[in-house]
């Protein structure tokens, strides 16, 4: 600061320079500090996975409505194949007896591609289930994660608490709110 200026020191200022310049550092506030700084890291972390388990869940979801309307496509077609076998057995008993033949290898035929058409459509209402029960499970995951984050975010907070009231046992609830929300993520990265 050049000497022709007129500064006025606060008192906040003037506390901020005395316990710079004799090292008067507050192990409370420091170790809250750090906690807090852990925990915020730890909160993103977990976050970021629930994030991550979310879209992995909805893009499962996804693909099991996908599979299930291929599946119910299928299952159209195989419902016309049976109309057209229908009308060739009908044509069968309705035509000359000369003319019987055809209508009959017509119904045999749709009657075979019946039988594809409904293996097809059973696989892709396989995978639609086999789909859904992972976007459950992610879900599941997500919900972990969720939680996990919601305590460190509540830790944080009590950490605030404690550094303004000064209060040692609000501390240790800190870490203990913070256990907690480690248990969940653990939970989270063991699926439990």
């Amino acid at each position: 600061m050049s000497h022709d200026e007129f500064h006025v020191h606060g008192p906040h200022d003037h506390e901020l320079e005395h316990a710079a310049s004799h090292g008067n550092a507050d192990p409370f506030s420091g170790r809250i500090a750090v906690t807090t700084a852990i925990l915020a890291t730890i909160g993103a972390l977990f976050s970021y996975q629930g994030g991550a388990t979310q879209a992995d869940a909805q893009l499962a979801k996804n693909n099991a409505a996908i599979r299930k309307t291929e599946a119910a496509n299928q299952w159209n077609y195989y419902q016309a194949k049976s109309n057209k076998q229908n009308l060739a057995e009908l044509a069968a008993v309705l035509v000359a007896s000369d003319r019987q033949d055809k209508y009959l290898a017509e119904a045999e035929r749709y009657k075979g591609e019946k039988a594809e058409i409904q293996k097809a459509a059973e696989r892709l209402e396989a995978e639609s289930k086999t789909f859904d029960a992972q976007s459950d499970a992610w879900m599941h995951q997500h919900h972990r994660w969720a939680q996990s984050t919601t305590f460190f975010q509540i830790a944080i907070a009590l950490s605030a608490i404690a550094l303004l009231t000064r209060r040692t046992w609000l501390q240790w609830g800190v870490y203990g709110v913070a256990a907690v929300g480690a248990l969940l993520g653990l939970a989270a990265v063991l699926h439990v």
